[in-house]
């Protein structure tokens, strides 16, 4: 029994040092799963109230769309344009169509990026892929290679019209890497009627290349080494990580249904200075300090293992944010401040109880489990009530009859996890340190 004590007591301090660990500055973990490597960035992110960003404003022409399918295209255009922001790390932008008169604009805030050219690429491209057929002579046939680069040095090779396969035969494309060297490669993995395009495509140009295009710009060009059957094929060529991904990205996210023109580029400050937020950070910590002396002063020993609690809580509840990741922005950080003060309710109410059964005669381990028992049905009450609150307020299934604003989202968002958080730390960290502390086992 000691032994396991031992070893649950030496998992949970490393459990502890590599949260620390992962939130004294930010870190990026790589890990080989199953051959594929995963890097995962843990810093935080802000919104624009905080770090300020970029504003973008594109004009839509919409000239050769109908009237009655002009609100849907560019609902359609905001969509697209949304998803590929959110590929850029940029979880709560803003996305605006305005109409003046006959014309249409696109207003984009995307807070953080501090390359406004590559957004603008992402945002306005229209990616069209295609397949074309190869006319090469037998002595240039060898220097064709999975590199396009190589590939368009001979002057011998000849373009034929583009095939029936085209980005709508493509269900979605996802990066991947080769087994063997490791180089980032793209996926395809087609529809139906696109395998059997593919399958046919490949069957007449065994032993010749197969150019891949994106719009106009030749991307790959690898030789066809035998017929291919089945719902896949990968594109591989000279890729890093980041190319990969934006070619994958503009695959999936499609064609924009109306062509967009940026007509306005500006950098937006933060709606805060930098010294409100430090004024906001020095009020907050002497906020938490004044509740730790507060628990210490009021609760003793009991106090003691509330402020570990609420350290450990803060430390996952950091952790989770960077995880997701989760936009920082004012009204997020009140949802966070919101479920500190419910973590502190859940450490008071546990105390209270037992020194209540205390105070009735009971031995301390009969008073601790009645008065965690009887607390905890009052926790659970309280932080399902705001679980269920936080829910609404972020209207998961967008209902049109109920909030559908970021800064309520954001809100609701940094709430539910700290109130779910809370829950484990009332139940699970605080439960076992008053039994160290104690020993009420």
């Amino acid at each position: 029994m000691k032994s396991t004590n031992i070893i649950k007591t030496v998992l949970s301090l490393l459990i502890i040092i590599f949260l620390i660990w992962i939130n004294i500055k930010p870190r990026t973990l790589s890990i080989n799963l199953f051959g594929r490597k995963i890097d995962k960035e843990f810093k935080m992110y802000y919104g624009l109230d905080l770090q300020g960003g970029t504003e973008l404003i594109f004009q839509a022409d919409t000239s050769n769309i109908p009237d009655e399918d002009k609100k849907s295209a560019l609902e359609s255009s905001k969509s697209i344009i949304e998803q590929r922001i959110n590929y850029l790390g940029v979880a709560e932008p803003s996305v605006v169509i305005v109409k003046s008169q006959n014309t249409y604009r696109i207003q984009v805030a995307l807070p953080g990026i501090t390359d406004p050219k590559r957004a603008v690429e992402l945002i306005g491209n229209t990616a069209q892929l295609s397949f074309r057929e190869v006319k090469i002579s037998t002595e240039s046939a060898n220097l064709a290679t999975d590199s396009a680069e190589t590939a368009t040095d001979s002057a011998q090779i000849v373009f034929s019209n583009p095939t029936d396969l085209t980005g709508k035969d493509i269900k979605k494309a996802q990066v991947q890497f080769d087994q063997q060297s490791g180089q980032p490669i793209v996926e395809l993995i087609f529809t139906e009627e696109g395998s059997k395009k593919f399958e046919k495509i490949t069957e007449r140009n065994v032993g010749r290349p197969l150019a891949i295009f994106i719009d106009e710009f030749l991307l790959s060009m690898p030789i066809v080494q035998q017929k291919i059957s089945g719902p896949s094929a990968v594109i591989s060529g000279n890729f890093n990580l980041q190319t990969a991904k934006d070619l994958a990205l503009k695959i999936n996210s499609g064609a924009l249904p109306v062509s967009l023109k940026l007509v306005k580029q500006q950098n937006i400050p933060p709606m805060l200075g930098k010294e409100e937020i430090q004024k906001s950070l020095i009020a907050g910590s002497i906020g938490l300090v004044s509740v730790a002396l507060f628990m210490l002063f009021i609760y003793g020993r009991f106090g003691i293992v509330a402020i570990i609690s609420l350290f450990l809580y803060s430390l996952i509840s950091l952790t989770i944010f960077k995880l997701i990741p989760v936009v920082l922005t004012l009204s997020g950080l009140a949802g966070f401040i919101l479920s500190i003060g419910m973590a502190v309710d859940s450490n008071i109410l546990i105390s209270e109880r037992i020194k209540e059964e205390l105070r009735k005669g009971k031995d301390p381990k009969t008073a601790f489990n009645l008065g965690f028992g009887r607390a905890l049905d009052a926790i659970k009450d309280a932080n399902f009530t705001t679980l269920s609150v936080a829910l609404l307020l972020f209207n998961p299934l967008n209902w049109e009859f109920l909030p559908q604003f970021g800064l309520i989202k954001g809100f609701a968002l940094t709430l539910g996890i700290g109130v779910v958080i809370s829950l484990f730390t009332g139940v699970f960290i605080t439960r076992k340190l008053l039994k160290i502390v104690f020993r009420y086992d």
